[in-house]
């Protein structure tokens, strides 16, 4: 449970990329919110499906397949608008406020993003196995956790990320990387959703 739950929390994807950009950005102690929102929100699409949703996903695999397409789509967008964004002297401090990524956002882009499907319902089917309620309940307190501590990590990373990044051809080439590996990992994720 805990390799699984760190290997897909931990790994590259749409939220630690928001998290990264925006903690880079505003610092994570702006981002925390977000963070929270994210870490929250994921787990309560993990209550879900480990409690009723994956059911009706056994019994109509098409709900995935359009929450995979839309998700997928919203992500490439989120990916070309990184990728083609102008680089910005980066200062944590004195920020404007009306940018950084709320709460509600956070909770809200799991549940639109392919990755956070994909990792909660492989494992429900992985770990409901025993139909015991206890265990799935193990299961997502422990995803929580490591979910929340992961989630920080990237928040720290930008952070620290941002004193590198003040040169302008830095920034850029790191909005042109992390577009990319969006792009790249949101139509990978959707190939391989299709292509089994």
């Amino acid at each position: 449970m805990l390799s699984f739950s760190l290997s897909m929390s931990i790994s590259p994807g749409p939220v630690n990329l928001t998290i990264l950009s925006s903690a880079m950005n505003y610092g994570v102690r702006q981002t925390f919110a977000f963070i929270s929102g994210a870490t929250i929100g994921f787990t309560a699409l993990l209550i879900c499906i480990c409690f009723g949703l994956y059911q009706i996903i056994v019994l109509n695999p098409l709900l995935l397949d359009v929450i995979t397409v839309l998700g997928t789509i919203l992500l490439v967008w989120i990916g070309w608008n990184i990728l083609k964004a102008q680089p910005q002297t980066i200062t944590i401090e004195h920020q404007s406020t009306h940018q950084i990524p709320t709460f509600m956002q956070g909770a809200l882009m799991q549940w639109l993003n392919p990755k956070a499907w994909i990792a909660a319902v492989s494992g429900t089917a992985l770990f409901s196995a025993s139909k015991n309620s206890v265990y799935l309940a193990l299961f997502i307190l422990i995803y929580f956790m490591v979910c929340y501590i992961s989630l920080w990590i990237w928040g720290y990373a930008g952070e620290k990320l941002a004193h590198f990044l003040n040169e302008g051809h830095r920034a850029r080439v790191l909005n042109i990387v992390m577009g990319l590996v969006l792009i790249f990992i949101s139509l990978h994720m959707c190939w391989v959703h299709f292509n089994p």
